[in-house]
Parts: C-alpha cells; structure tokens; sequence
C-alpha cells in the first residue's frame, strides 16, 4: 500500500469503527442519540428558512436521507484528515478525534428531550475511535544501527502486512456493531410494530358523517399516499406501555394519561383536511382522511384552565414543540388528540401512538405528531419552535385551488378537455371556484358535495380545448365572500397565496 494513502484509510477505518460503536450504544438505549442524527438535528435547527423550503419543495421527504448522506460524506472527509493529521503527530489525531466527539456530544445533548445518558453514544464512540487510530498509526520499532552505521531513514508507518492485518481486525468489529446497531433497531421496530397491532381502537362515540353521493376518487387519501413533513431524521418508535400524555402548566389540576385511559374517553370520527404551511400554490402537501379521537376541549376543561393562558403547546417524545392559540382549541370544533386514521391506528411516519389535531390551522401551528405532552401556557411566556425560526404564531389556513387535471406541460388532445381539482378553506368553506382559459371570462366550476367545511371541495368543469399552448388558471372564493389572492407569496411566514396557474399545448 502507499504510504500516502495509508493514513487516510487509517483514519476512516477509525471513524468507521466509532461511529459503528456509537450507533449500537445508541440502538440499544435512544436511537435518537446516535451521533450522526443528533448533529442532523442541529443542522436542521440551524438551516435558514429559505433553505429549508427549497429542501422540502425540491427533494420532498428524501431531504432527510440526503442530509444524512452530507453528514457522512463530511465525516468521512474530516476522518481523513484526522488520520492524516495523525500520522505525522499523534497528539493532532487525538486532538482531532477529541474535538469531534466534543462536537457529538454537545449535538446530541441539545436535543429538546436529551438527558444525560444520551452522551454516552458519542463519548463511547470518540473512545473507540481514538484507540483504533493508534492502532493503526501505531509506530513499528527503529532498528538500532551499528556504531558509525545508518539504517536510512526510521520507518514511520506499519509494514504493509501488520497494517492490513490490524485493518481487517478493526473491520470485523466494526461490521460486528454495525450489525448489532442494525439488529437491534429491527428489534425495537418490531416491537414496536407489534403494540400497533396490538392496538384495538374502539368504535367512535361520535361517527362520521357518511359521505356524500357523487364524489370523485380520491377525495379521501390513503395513509400511504398522505404527505409527510417534520424535522425527525428517525421515525419515533413509542413504547405504548411507557407511554403518558402529560396535561400541565396553567391548568389546576395536571392530569396524567396512560394509552388505555385515553381509549376509553368518548372517541370522535370526522373527515379533515390537513395542510402543510409549505406547502407551495399548486403543491402536494394537503390531505384528507377521517380521523379517530379524543376531543381535546374537554379534557382541557376537566384539568382546568387558570386565568390568563392563551396558548397550548405540544411537545413530542423528541422535543418538538408546536404551539396552538387556546382559543382555537376551544372554540373550533373537533380539535382532538388522533388516535386512528382512515380506520386504523395511526401509522408511525403519522404519529403513532397520538397526534394532535387542529382542522384549519396549518399543521406547525396545532397538528403535533408523536405527542407526549400539553402545556397550557402564553404566547408571551414560550415561542414554539416554528415561532422562533419566524413563522406566524397563529396560522389559519388560507383559502386556494388547484388543478389536478390535465397535468402540467402535458399534450391532450382537442375536443372535450375534463378540468379537475380541488380547494379548500377549511372552517369557512367553499362557495365556489372559477377557471380561467388563457384570457378568456372566468367559467365556474361544478362543486362535489362534501361532508363538512373541514374538508377540501373536489371541482370540475369541461373546456372544449383548440389545438396550440394554452394557460389555465384557477380561482376560489370561500363562504365569506373572500376570493384567494391573485398575488404570488411564498410559504413563510405564514402560507402561500396566488392563483395555482398551469401550461398545456393541445395536439391538432
């Protein structure tokens, strides 16, 4: 092997290894705690918000592996400096290897639920690390030359052979903990997947309504189709019999709450519409499924409200926190805390075992997943965490449209073009949608029936298409007379507006 290649290896081999050692110790206590998602995290947390948004507007829910792909591929590189580092001084590897585990530890303790044990990971893999490091870097002994004599210049890295057989041994333990780590998460998912299928929920004391005749497929969205959008780099993996729901803060009487006690409460069924604030005009992050739970005012009131509070924030088994007006919670009808979803438990990417739900608040504002605890508070006293970074702290869902067919850029053909979407403006509801043909008068289209005004409205209409480019637009106008702005503006800091507008160029 070449020498300058050998301290580079050195060093990923070495990293490799604490990293491995460090994602077993965190398997088998907090997963949360490994280093590589503690140091996503806090990258998450301190990306700008124009970041964030072209991350989830171009790469969608592949942003978290991509990001933990950056991570690895910097580690990698910062390994291979460190080996190298190492090799000409030793003590500047070790400086290195302590600096970076400095860096894990400091990552994983700022987590928002983080105790003391979880910097054991990081610290146990910085061991690891160093100790392969001088393994492998490790200086064979200086022949000693006659008098008058020289051996030439001393050796400063293994021989080949000892530094290769030292490699395969690092090797093979870390593939040892990588396995391990990998077992023991499969082991923990699997527990976990069974308790969800343990789960029987119990029949709503409350129903939805049936749906009403004459909607169009895919009015209600399948669990797997629903979006996805959070900071977790991991999906939570709850224990339902460690589980509580916490109520506290300004209440005078905190209540506690174990899975089976909150089952048993009065349960509602309703079909909401639940939408993302980053969603852009036009985009894919709103969905409609009926939802199973506990209605939350109640259990508010039974804990007792103290003067003066006008703020709920939830907090989830990973320290998010969402804050929520309290008047919205009281006052807007069937607020609950989920605990189903299109007929069954909620699933984990959604929030299992339970997630809060507010019906027209955008969902960093009163929709939190994998909740675990509700404080009553002020909106002067705690700044959620989307709050800090900007966003709105009140966050009703603005009024919109979008056409779903035709598809945009597409070439149908002319004749009889079916148009089709929907709109929404939940709590308000929609009183009517228009399209627009190029620069022709606005044409109102066909509403579907729909449940409730908490849902989105499918619409329709049928344009005799003319071969050439064409632009179609669309407009909604809700129950209150309002119609959704023509004017474009991004998602932050509190949803996007403008007309959702689209290209077609029919064939001849």
């Amino acid at each position: 092997m070449r020498p300058p290649l050998q301290p580079i290896l050195a060093g990923l081999l070495a990293a490799a290894a604490g990293t491995a050692a460090a994602e077993l110790v965190a398997a088998l206590t907090n997963p949360a705690a490994g280093p590589i998602v503690a140091v996503g995290g806090v990258v998450i947390d301190a990306t700008p918000t124009a970041v964030k948004e072209f991350a989830v507007r171009t790469f969608g829910t592949a942003d978290k592996p991509l990001l933990l792909t950056g991570i690895a591929v910097a580690l990698a590189a910062a390994a291979a400096t460190i080996g190298v580092l190492a090799a000409r001084r030793r003590r500047h590897g070790l400086i290195g290897v302590a600096l970076f585990a400095a860096l894990g530890t400091a990552a994983a303790l700022s987590r928002p639920a983080a105790t003391g044990p979880d910097c054991t990971p990081t610290l146990l893999g910085g061991a690891v690390t160093a100790v392969a490091l001088h393994l492998l870097n490790r200086r064979p002994p200086v022949e000693r030359a006659p008098a008058g004599l020289s051996t030439g210049r001393p050796a400063r890295l293994l021989d080949r052979r000892t530094f290769l057989a030292t490699a395969a041994l690092i090797c093979a333990g870390t593939a040892a903990a990588a396995g391990g780590a990998v077992a023991a998460r499969r082991a923990r998912g699997s527990a976990s997947a069974r308790d969800r299928s343990a789960v029987r929920l119990p029949a709503p004391s409350d129903p939805a309504p049936p749906l009403p005749a004459g909607q169009e497929p895919g009015f209600v969205t399948a669990n797997a189709d629903f979006y996805r959008v959070d900071t977790a780099l991991t999906v939570p993996r709850v224990d339902l019999d460690s589980w509580r729901l916490r109520i506290r803060g300004m209440v005078e009487r905190p209540l506690t709450l174990s899975f089976p006690q909150l089952l048993a409460r009065p349960l509602i069924e309703r079909h909401i519409t639940l939408n993302c604030v980053s969603n852009e005009v036009g985009g894919p992050y709103i969905g409609t499924a009926r939802w199973l739970g506990v209605p939350l005012a109640p259990l508010l009131r039974e804990a007792g409200i103290a003067p003066g509070a006008d703020q709920v924030v939830a907090r989830s088994v990973d320290g998010m926190s969402i804050g929520t007006p309290l008047t919205t919670v009281l006052d807007v009808r069937d607020v609950m805390l989920a605990v189903g979803m299109n007929g069954e438990p909620l699933p984990f990417e959604h929030g299992f075992p339970v997630r809060m739900l507010t019906p027209g608040v955008y969902g960093y504002a009163g929709a939190c997943k994998w909740l675990t605890t509700l404080e009553v508070t002020t909106f002067d006293a705690v700044d959620a965490y989307w709050v800090q970074r900007g966003w709105a702290p009140r966050a009703p869902v603005k009024t919109a449209a979008r056409i779903d067919r035709p598809a945009p850029l597409t070439s149908p053909a002319a004749g009889p073009l079916p148009i089709a979407g929907v709109a929404w403006a939940q709590g308000r509801g929609i009183a009517q949608v228009e399209v627009q043909i190029d620069d022709e008068p606005w044409r109102a289209a066909e509403l579907l029936p729909v449940p409730s005004t908490e849902t989105w409205v499918q619409w329709r209409t049928t344009w005799t298409a003319t071969p050439g480019l064409h632009t179609i637009r669309v407009r909604a106008t809700d129950r209150t007379g309002a119609v959704q702005p023509e004017l474009r503006s991004t998602p932050f800091p509190d949803g996007a507006t403008g007309w959702h507008t689209i290209s077609v160029t029919v064939a001849g």
